[in-house]
């Protein structure tokens, strides 16, 4: 809606702008992400079940080129049993192929099934902020938004995905390993795993650390995304202050928080891989010297040796995986933890309250002593009371900031009241349900917003199902045809991001077309002609008569020439209604409606005369009505 009045959001809180409260230990975050992994997860046991069957075989697969050294070394080379090789060197073969075939089925499998619950969650997460008030949309920035809808769950995959499959498969590895290790040597067995769980302590520690850096980049990316978008948006505000520069060291510093995020990240991660080689360098020490004195010892063969050596390396091998493995599940839940917080927001047509259904509305609306607030502490409407009857304008008039777009945002049911009642034909407007009041609602906005879309698909998007006769219709009525029909390519023409390749006219008249075709019983006008010149407006005031015709309409007015006609005129001052009356009524009682209608004429030498003394107000129809202020 046009022109804030003074608002100080509530509700719905900024993504990532909170106040932290106590830091929950990770384990308990972990136990309040479950129903949510749960759920991810559920639909996907059974290809997860194949997963984890797949990479048992992978892994056991793998096991036997290992267990085959003992053999040749101790048998086939020490025994000299010559007929032992080719049955061994065919084993090892028909594992590594069962390994590759697994490898490649694992990957396919399970890496385009995370693909798919990306774009799933992908879509959930959109549709559900669609569906949240507009409150929610005026206390977060568009970029961060995108961010939780495209960036936010991109890990997520990780958790159906070959990372979860993996970070089992390590451990499933890891468990066989030590099986056949502890049958050849239990001792050196035992001294490697005491070196192991050592290091596993330090890995829990690690994931503490390297967590919360990656839900505080997430949080970051959003912030320097949002700006960048806004930037984008506005640049020709930024061209225009010559503020180029200033937005680049606005973005740089946003960068170079995220950069110092990263760095952190890197830096814990490159610790736990020197940590990693570290623990491969001691466990290697110890097993060749215990090894070297067991084969001394007569206790151990070589081929034993060396066979300990290979299934040593698919213990610590998968623990180090898990390093890497467990850093993309730390991203995967803290990407969860920040959709969690945007999907535990409530839609507004799932509000409890909002039970009753209507159906076609004949468009008679009364407020009745609302008040409203966007802020508890600073109160902007006081006790607005008036009725509109069905087929009436109604138009509200005052100065910026005094409550206009408020009292429309809230006969649009974008807000509801703080105390007070809205009734729709003697219906309570916040108990009825959303969706089938707002498509008996039309609205042409002061700031006009056009899809990067053909000029047919934006008049169209109020009303896709419509014939080609009514949508040729509301092009006439809207005085789109007279331009369109000019273009080389006509009603297909592309009119940019934010109908950017139009003028402002011509994007005002498209918004027209719209509210036109949507055919709707309550229509909101908010300053609806403030694009146009006073040429383009007495074109198109035949249209909005048209548009305005047996509805009933609401208008903050900014043309002389729609206040004239309005059947009441509502003026607000501080979130009051100081007068209300017919534009003659108002102007004959000379207060606060006659200044500022008189001040719009002060060049007019006929400035005092009342209507019909003389006739000397500008005609309804005079393409030159001076604007009133909105």
């Amino acid at each position: 809606m046009g022109g804030g009045e003074g608002r100080i959001h509530r509700g719905p809180r900024a993504a990532g702008d909170a106040k932290p409260g106590p830091k929950k230990p990770p384990s308990e975050r972990l136990r309040a992400l479950w129903p949510d992994i749960w759920a991810l997860v559920k639909p996907r046991r059974g290809l997860l079940g194949l997963g984890l069957g797949l990479i048992v075989i992978n892994r056991v697969s793998g096991l036997v080129l290992p267990a085959s050294t003992r053999y040749l070394i101790d048998d086939v080379i020490g025994k000299h049993h010559a007929s032992m090789l080719l049955p061994l060197t065919l084993a090892v073969v028909a594992a590594t192929a069962i390994q590759g075939v697994t490898s490649f089925s694992l990957t396919q499998l399970l890496s385009i099934e995370g693909q798919k619950l990306i774009a799933e969650l992908r879509r959930k997460v959109q549709q559900h902020i669609g569906r949240l008030p507009v409150s929610y949309y005026d206390a977060n920035k568009t970029g961060q938004l995108v961010s939780r809808i495209m960036a936010d769950v991109e890990g997520i995959r990780n958790l159906v995905g070959t990372g979860l499959v993996e970070f089992i498969g390590g451990l499933l590895t890891a468990v066989m390993a030590l099986f056949l290790l502890l049958r050849i040597s239990a001792v050196m067995t035992m001294v490697s795993l005491a070196v192991v769980l050592l290091f596993g302590l330090a890995l829990q520690k690690a994931f503490k650390t390297v967590r919360p850096i990656f839900r505080e980049r997430g949080k970051i990316g959003a912030e320097v995304i949002g700006r960048l978008t806004e930037s984008l948006g506005g640049v020709r505000v930024i061209k225009g202050y010559h503020a180029e520069d200033r937005e680049a060291e606005v973005f740089a510093a946003g960068t170079q928080r995220l950069l110092d995020n990263v760095m952190k990240s890197l830096t814990a991660m490159s610790v736990m891989a020197l940590s990693a080689t570290v623990l491969m360098g001691i466990v290697g020490a110890l097993v060749m010297y215990l090894g070297a004195r067991q084969i001394e010892a007569g206790t151990l063969t070589l081929g034993q040796f060396v066979t300990f050596t290979a299934f040593l390396a698919f213990l610590i091998a998968p623990i180090i995986g898990i390093v890497n493995i467990g850093t993309q599940i730390s991203e995967a839940l803290a990407g969860l933890e920040r959709t969690r917080e945007v999907m535990r927001e409530r839609p507004e047509d799932e509000d409890p309250e909002r039970v009753n259904d209507i159906g076609p509305i004949v468009g008679d609306v009364k407020f009745e002593d609302v008040e409203f607030a966007y802020n508890p502490d600073r109160v902007v409407l006081h006790g607005i009371t008036f009725e509109a009857k069905p087929g009436t304008v109604t138009a509200f008039v005052g100065p910026s900031g005094s409550g206009k777009s408020t009292t429309i945002g809230l006969i649009a049911a974008f807000q509801k009241p703080l105390r007070g009642r809205i009734l729709v034909d003697d219906q309570d407007l916040s108990r009825i349900r959303l969706a089938a009041y707002r498509m008996q609602l039309g609205v042409v906005l002061q700031e006009t917003f056009l899809f990067d879309g053909t000029i047919r698909e934006n008049i169209l998007f109020s009303r896709p199902a419509a014939s080609e006769e009514q949508f040729l219709d509301a092009c006439r009525i809207a005085r789109v045809d007279e331009f369109a029909e000019s273009l080389e390519l006509g009603y297909e023409t592309i009119v940019g991001e934010r109908g950017v390749k139009l003028s402002g006219g011509q994007r005002q008249r498209l918004s027209i077309a719209r509210a036109i075709l949507a055919d709707p019983r309550i229509l909101i006008l908010d300053e609806a002609t403030s694009s146009l010149d006073s040429e383009s407006e007495a074109m198109i005031q035949e249209g909005l008569s048209h548009l305005m015709k047996g509805r009933t309409t609401f208008v903050i007015a900014h043309r002389l020439s729609t206040i004239r006609r309005a059947d009441q005129i509502l003026v607000i001052e501080d979130g009051r209604i100081s007068e209300r009356g017919t534009h003659a009524e108002l102007f004959a009682q000379r207060g606060r409606y006659f200044e500022m209608y008189t001040r719009q004429h002060a060049l007019d030498e006929n400035l005092f005369l009342a209507p019909g003394e003389g006739d000397v107000v500008p005609d309804a129809e005079s393409p030159a009505s001076p604007a009133q202020p909105g």
